[in-house]
């Protein structure tokens, strides 16, 4: 698996800085790998696959697969993966296809996640607080109650 990279796009680019670098030591990721595990794990939840157009070639730069490895993410990648194509075969270590079957799903994942992010966090300055907000509010939708019908008086 030596010499895989997960790229991103050109466009999410400075949002994947921003989630990592921060003028204070309040930045809401570590690492590039985790900004894009979330953003993965995110696409997937609200089921936004989106696929590359236009990748990045410098910074952030196509990130090793094995930094992914390193980090336990592996198997959240082969998760995603059976999950999207409901076959076992995409789970082969082994396999050319299947790994790169893994890596393309997660960049989709991990593009529609970011487009949801980028989407939520447009003009929000303070990027830290906001993210647990944002997963609150899709946790607990807020209910709509029905109007109160008049008619039922008549």
């Amino acid at each position: 698996m030596a010499g895989y990279r997960i790229r991103l796009a050109k466009d999410k680019g400075e949002l994947v800085k921003r989630l990592v670098e921060s003028n204070e030591d309040n930045a809401p990721f570590e690492t590039y790998a985790d900004v894009v595990m979330f953003a993965a794990t995110l696409g997937y939840h609200r089921n936004q696959a989106v696929p590359l157009n236009d990748v990045i070639a410098k910074e952030p730069a196509p990130i090793a697969w094995e930094i992914f490895r390193s980090r336990g993410y592996d198997l959240t990648i082969r998760l995603l993966a059976i999950a999207k194509t409901e076959d076992v075969s995409v789970l082969s270590l082994s396999s050319e296809e299947a790994i790169a079957s893994q890596i393309q799903i997660l960049e989709d994942y991990a593009n529609g996640g970011l487009q949801i992010l980028q989407d939520e966090l447009r003009g929000i300055i303070d990027i830290t607080h906001h993210l647990p907000l944002m997963l609150l509010k899709h946790q607990h939708p807020q209910e709509s109650t029905p109007e109160f019908d008049l008619r039922q008086f008549l």
